[in-house]
């Protein structure tokens, strides 16, 4: 009896030439903050800057090898916990959370009551009916919903809980943690003070300011935000070492846009560069599906279970449709990052509760299109952005964001485009809440042949007939860590 051997799709073909390279974690983790910088509202290179300069400080302060990789580590992921206060910034403040967000970080509301007061008034509410903007003031000057602290602490902490997963050092964590603690323990979420807060910390917090003046205003910017906040903010310590770096001949010059990723590269030390690995790739996936997932409490959990409802279908093909285990795990990685695009999509949208404007609806229509333009970043993960940048596509051509036939594309396309259909049919949605798994069956199953695939909804069916989809099947709740706050 002759058996017909796994095939390999074209981006499996493709993805050979990527297996014989040896990649450095952090030219992986480099690429991906791409996707953090436009969930906390910044542009391209926010974390790579912030890198370059918090490096130069560390080496000024003499950090050793260990800690200076900790540092680099910590410098590039000081967002991963960025999107778990977007909804809570949006219903907040009744605005573009990317929008608020990239504004604080301008603001000194210690010493400047005036700033405070003029930033609530051009912010909260902005996007809301002209007869709910005085409420969103009233609540954000009194601090209801936690106010600064309770914005930051689920930021925080979920940023330091990514690292970890990601198995970086409790160092590297715990500088992300303390991102937004203040010398004088008037920062949050914890109020922490003096050397009390973790060295890498510090050094995050100075890293990150000097980057954000820098662009709004140059060199002179900095300076005098430095000088206002040296011993409020930052550790006068480090801002001596800070001001000994920027005096060096050509410091400005390195954060300009051009080489930027080939300058922070060369600032990690060569003592503690980590090879990437199969394991590792697949936590940086994991880690950041964490990430997309925590922009709405309503896609909790969304990634993960697409990965699970993909994965088990394709346990259920057989012969010349059955993947690989490279291909199984390709779609796996997919599975977890197809909706990274969403990150640049503002919780204005993805929280709506009523119908999307034809504006809104393009903004969604987007993100697949964000999705493959961030995994192209990334060398390790090219092979996964045609898969993330299709999944929205349909068999008539009329999805998007390429409007291509899906059958043009290769098939874990339109098994992931199944499987994700599913899950978010099955989950609450705040339209909505969620359908069971027979009525949404129902539904993509009129969509036969026009839109979906006839044999991944096949392969989907025989998997949620076993006995390993059943928790599947249990509905999920909203995010425990990202609730929405009554505003």
């Amino acid at each position: 009896m002759t058996t017909t051997a796994p095939v390999q799709s074209s981006a499996e073909s493709n993805a050979q030439a990527y297996r014989t390279q040896v990649l450095r974690l952090s030219e992986v983790v480099s690429a991906m903050t791409y996707a953090l910088d436009i969930t906390e509202g910044q542009p391209e290179g926010h974390a790579l800057r912030t890198c370059v300069i918090g490096m130069h400080i560390g080496q000024a302060l003499g950090l050793d090898a260990q800690g200076r990789s900790d540092l680099y580590y910590a410098l590039l992921l000081k967002d991963l916990g960025c999107s778990s206060n977007s909804a809570k910034i949006h219903h907040l403040f009744g605005a573009d959370d990317r929008r608020i967000k990239r504004a604080f970080k301008t603001v000194n509301l210690d010493k400047k009551l005036q700033e405070g007061t003029r930033f609530v008034l051009s912010n909260a509410g902005s996007a809301a009916p002209l007869q709910r903007r005085l409420k969103h003031v009233i609540d954000v000057s009194l601090g209801r919903g936690g106010g600064h602290a309770g914005l930051t602490q689920v930021r925080c902490e979920r940023g330091a809980d990514i690292a970890r997963q990601m198995a970086f050092s409790e160092e590297t964590a715990s500088a992300i943690r303390a991102l937004d603690e203040h010398w004088d323990g008037r920062g949050h979420p914890y109020g922490i003070s003096g050397e009390n807060i973790p060295l890498l910390g510090r050094i995050l917090c100075l890293a990150q300011t000097v980057e954000v003046f820098f662009r709004a205003g140059g060199p002179q910017a900095v300076q005098q935000a430095v000088k206002e906040r040296t011993g409020t903010w930052f550790d006068p310590a480090i801002v001596t070492a800070f001001e000994k770096v920027q005096r060096d001949e050509g410091f400005w010059e390195m954060l300009a846009e051009r080489g930027l990723e080939e300058r922070a590269a060369a600032l990690e030390p060569v003592e503690c560069r980590i090879k990437t690995s199969d394991e590792q790739l697949d936590r940086v996936a994991e880690a950041f599906a964490r990430v997309i997932d925590a922009k709405s409490p309503w896609t909790y959990k969304h990634s993960e279970r697409v990965q699970q409802f993909a994965l088990g279908a394709a346990a259920q093909l057989v012969g010349a449709q059955a993947l690989s285990p490279a291909g199984q795990r390709r779609l796996s990685r997919a599975a977890l990052l197809h909706d990274i695009g969403k990150l640049g999509v503002p919780n204005t949208v993805l929280d709506k509760k009523g119908r999307l404007t034809d504006e809104e609806f393009a903004a969604i229509r987007r993100h697949p299109a964000y999705s493959e333009q961030i995994l192209s970043r990334v060398e390790s993960f090219k092979e996964l952005a045609p898969l993330a940048g299709g999944h929205h596509e349909r068999m008539d051509g009329r999805g998007y964001y390429s409007a291509v036939p899906a059958a043009t594309l290769d098939f874990e396309v339109r098994l992931l485009a199944v499987a994700d259909q599913f899950e978010a049919l099955t989950a609450a949605r705040p339209y909505r809440a969620g359908l069971s798994a027979e009525i949404a069956l129902e539904i993509i199953g009129k969509d036969v042949g026009e839109g979906v695939d006839p044999e991944a909804l096949k392969a989907l069916e025989r998997f949620l007939s076993t006995p390993e989809a059943a928790p599947l099947l249990v509905p999920q709740p909203l995010d425990p860590e990202v609730p929405i706050p009554s505003v």
